[in-house]
């Protein structure tokens, strides 16, 4: 583990227990996340999502695999957690704005994904640094199209 990560896990946790009540128990969309305990990037995510004004449940858990297949996930999409919301799979440093607009448009798919750790993506910032990356709607087959493409300027453009 590097001090980088157990930094970012520290702050996560204090922003946690800095929250006011109100925002930490009402309202906002309830989504299930599940990452290990000691990862500083999905702390961070979790970050992005509860100011985005997600109601955010954390499972700590010991490896993120067997949620991804229990929630049916395909393997060759992982990133480093996974979530539920809504009846769909979030799989990745997906922005909140995507997962909100999942919400609204209702596909029939198994979810998003941002495979690996896209410099950029939310939860993975690291100063001005923005590499493009795509986030995929996940269809019941196990396919992928792309829902969104963030270039490295870092506005997204949809499909």
């Amino acid at each position: 583990m590097k001090r980088r990560d157990v930094l970012h896990a520290l702050a996560a946790a204090a922003t946690a227990a800095m929250l006011p009540p109100a925002l930490a128990t009402s309202g906002g969309t309830r989504i299930e996340v599940f990452k290990t305990e000691t990862c500083g990037c999905c702390g961070a995510w979790v970050e992005h999502l509860t100011r985005a004004g997600f109601q955010v449940t954390v499972r700590n858990v010991p490896e993120t695999a067997s949620a991804r297949k229990r929630l049916g996930m395909p393997e060759s999409y992982g990133s480093c957690h996974t979530a539920s919301v809504g009846g769909y799979t979030i799989e990745g440093h997906v922005p909140a704005d995507e997962i909100k607009r999942l919400l609204a448009t209702r596909p029939e798919a198994v979810g998003l994904a941002v495979p690996g750790m896209p410099v950029g993506s939310p939860g993975m910032e690291m100063g001005s640094r923005r590499d493009p990356y795509d986030v995929l709607l996940i269809d019941k087959a196990g396919r992928a199209s792309v829902f969104a493409h963030y270039p490295k300027a870092g506005t997204p453009s949809k499909p």
